[in-house]
């Protein structure tokens, strides 16, 4: 839904039922699964592994939430906004990680998570994406399954950026029901 402040169009987030604004939202493909059912023994294995308690699920999130803005998509933003927003973390904290480097909201291990989600899904012309010094920082703030878990947090992502950039699914819908039929 959009909401007019000030004569700027701020989004707001969905409510529990859904508008009719997002009634008229349609996805460009329908749900995969019974297309491609397989893709649900992936995802599942991935979302196991990113909720395995090594990293705080606010850190996933914030993780996420950067991908998301980094690849420009709508439905990874909305998701992971409104995750964050159910963790109960701030509108500072959600808003400031589209600058998180500038920002003094968040700690060094979030930072680090941060920089290396970027890394990772960022061009790097003049060399590695990850090179031994920011592996160094990572590894400073994670043990080896903690940054197991962020590097599967990144794929899971990377498992999905090809169906949220090509599928659209619904932005701010749940899981199986963000797809027309």
């Amino acid at each position: 839904m959009i909401e007019r402040r000030e004569g700027i169009a701020v989004p707001t987030p969905p409510t529990t039922g859904t508008t009719t604004e997002q009634q008229d939202l349609r996805s460009r493909m329908p749900n995969p699964l019974p297309f491609v059912p397989e893709m649900a023994v992936v995802g599942e294995g991935l979302h196991k592994v990113i909720k395995n308690g090594s990293i705080p699920q606010v850190t996933i999130h914030l993780l996420q939430l950067r991908a998301g803005q980094l690849l420009g998509s709508t439905y990874f933003t909305i998701r992971e906004t409104g995750n964050l927003r159910k963790a109960g973390e701030s509108e500072e904290r959600i808003t400031a990680v589209a600058t998180w480097r500038d920002a003094t909201y968040f700690t060094d291990a979030e930072r680090v998570a941060l920089e290396l989600v970027e890394a990772v899904l960022t061009p790097n012309p003049s060399g590695e994406r990850v090179p031994d010094e920011l592996y160094a920082k990572v590894s400073a703030h994670y043990d080896d399954k903690a940054l197991w878990t962020l590097i599967m947090a990144i794929a899971h992502i990377g498992f999905f950026t090809p169906a949220a950039l090509i599928a659209k699914p619904i932005p701010g819908m749940p899981p199986g029901r963000n797809y027309s039929e």
